[in-house]
């Protein structure tokens, strides 16, 4: 495996348990599937440092604290990639897509596992219990 990326991801809940979501660009990789925003983390910086940059980058709000929820790793054929997922609830502004593309806001219990890339799947999942663990 050549590749291997970091990404810290922000799952953006709001009072009602409605989930922030972006569709990924037609030039990405895993173009067209929905995905919770984030990026990927730089030298010298944390997973939550990449979180409030990429989401104020992404999304245009402002998060202050996450709860951090788990480390996802998964395998494609060209890349190996790392997920440091949390738990974003309190924020400033409003969430929209910045770049452009389509985003909406979805229940998370309607979260469908087949509009996400692979990776995101047991993110999903984990989400669907999530408030029975808290």
């Amino acid at each position: 495996m050549e590749k291997h990326t970091e990404i810290a991801v922000g799952i953006i809940r709001s009072q009602d348990c409605q989930i922030f979501i972006t569709q990924r660009g037609e030039d990405s990789h895993l173009a067209g599937f929905w995905e919770f925003p984030g990026g990927k983390i730089e030298v010298g910086e944390t997973p939550f440092q990449t979180l409030q940059r990429e989401i104020a980058e992404e999304v245009d709000i402002q998060i202050h604290q996450a709860q951090f929820l788990n480390v996802f790793k998964h395998s494609y054929d060209d890349r190996d990639i790392t997920i440091h997922a949390y738990l974003v609830e309190e924020w400033d502004g409003v969430p929209f897509a910045k770049e452009g593309q389509p985003s909406r806001w979805v229940a998370q219990e309607d979260l469908n596992a087949d509009e996400f890339p692979d990776a995101n799947r047991p993110i999903i999942e984990m989400l669907k219990n999530l408030d029975k663990q808290i």
